[in-house]
């Protein structure tokens, strides 16, 4: 028979563990761009009995018997996710954003082939072709970055480069870029060379869905994203895809890269497109991107460099380093005061990442909790008391003190 026993009582270790983080995330502050916190329903989805069911391949077309109501939780998650992002075709089955990403290159890249993506160092990710991800090992990455004033994409030199290298597969969408991208401009980029072109658009899916940011999925041929950060949803992937290349893109994520699917995650997925479906979704996207605007400027008043001068959505870099100090040494000191953010490098950074000039920050976990414009200079007035004296022990322990009143008005659970 199985354990019936509770988790206190099978594993006291984990049991606090679990505690500790509930408490560390209703007290604390947090501002990781690529985190946010999901519903009940969709946490009970992920801790459910599907977690038990092995059901490799698609719907109706299982290799395991038993599988006929796991198909009900998968088509579901395919239907929402169609109708919430207007696609012809997606696979809901990615386990992560990088998953994703591997299946699309798997489905239409050989080794050596020419891969054009963003930049790390510039914003984008390490799946766009950065030499320690199996991206950058197994294929040729022709890369291109941000304009060295603007901190923007300047397309016309994109398209330069394109024509220079003629890529088969140009890879658009970042992990730390604050402006608007202009996926038709892409789109036109890659037609011009004869290229596919994907778009990744793990971090501002969510604005996507609500009409907060211009959509890729009429311009490109592949669109990967993850299900949490913006959209709210599991930890999990999926990829929008076009009718002529769904057989290569099915069987490239299955059997190619993966095994069985987490239908435990993807019946969450199914209940997080349902959430972001319905009434309220498109009005927590634009605050999303009210806090982010509003907490960039007000660090910009208080003395620190926004890199690009702003951003456009719900995540901005913040030139640490023109302040004399470091990305490592500012997110240490933040943690210390219950304020979580990551150290980034920023455009042309002197600076190895481990160290890295600037400070990534995002509001999508902070406008869950139902924080506004007000609290946002509120955090920001936080953030800099802290970095006025980031070694100082005393200041951190009396901003954790007040991060730890404001969020109490703010309870997660």
């Amino acid at each position: 028979m199985p354990d019936d026993r509770s988790l206190e009582q099978v594993d006291p270790e984990i049991y606090q563990t679990l505690r500790d983080e509930r408490s560390r995330q209703n007290n604390g502050l947090e501002l990781i761009a690529s985190e946010n916190f999901v519903s009940g329903a969709v946490m009970e989805a992920t801790g459910s009995v599907l977690t038990n069911k092995y059901a490799e391949g698609y719907p109706g077309r299982r290799y395991y018997g038993g599988c006929e109501v796991v198909d009900i939780a998968e088509r579901l998650a395919m239907e929402r996710a169609l109708e919430l992002f207007g696609a012809e075709h997606v696979n809901v089955q990615p386990h992560s954003g990088t998953q994703a990403n591997m299946a699309v290159y798997f489905a239409v890249l050989r080794p050596g082939d020419k891969l054009m993506g963003m930049d790390l160092s510039c914003g984008g990710h390490l799946t766009h072709g950065h030499p320690l991800s199996y991206s950058g090992r197994d294929f040729e990455v022709v890369p291109y970055g941000v304009d060295r004033e603007t901190e923007t994409l300047d397309y016309d030199e994109i398209g330069k480069i394109a024509r220079e290298h003629r890529p088969k597969l140009i890879v658009c969408g970042a992990s730390a870029y604050s402006r608007t991208i202009d996926f038709e401009r892409f789109r036109a980029i890659a037609d011009e060379v004869g290229a596919l072109l994907m778009a990744d658009i793990a971090h501002i899916a969510g604005l996507v869905a609500a009409d907060e940011h211009p959509s890729p999925i009429p311009h490109c041929h592949f669109v990967t994203t993850t299900t949490h950060k913006t959209l709210r949803g599991p930890r999990g992937g999926l990829i929008f895809f076009t009718e002529e290349h769904a057989k290569i893109l099915n069987r490239s994520l299955f059997p190619g890269i993966q095994g069985g699917p987490l239908m435990h995650v993807i019946a969450a997925k199914a209940v997080a497109f349902k959430e972001a479906l319905g009434d309220g979704f498109k009005a927590y996207q634009r605050q999303i991107r009210a806090n982010a605007s509003r907490l960039a400027s007000a660090l910009a008043d208080r003395g620190y460099r926004i890199v690009s001068g702003g951003t456009d959505n719900h995540v901005f870099l913040m030139d640490v380093a023109a302040s004399g100090l470091t990305g490592k040494v500012a997110e240490k000191a933040l943690d210390r005061a219950a304020i979580t953010v990551n150290k980034n490098t920023i455009p042309y950074d002197t600076n190895p990442p481990l160290v890295a000039s600037g400070i990534r920050i995002g509001t999508p976990a902070l406008t869950t909790r139902g924080m506004k414009e007000p609290e946002m200079e509120r955090v920001a007035e936080l953030i800099v008391e802290v970095l006025e004296d980031p070694e100082s022990e005393e200041r951190s322990r009396q901003v954790r003190a007040k991060v730890k009143e404001l969020s109490s008005g703010f309870p997660l659970y």
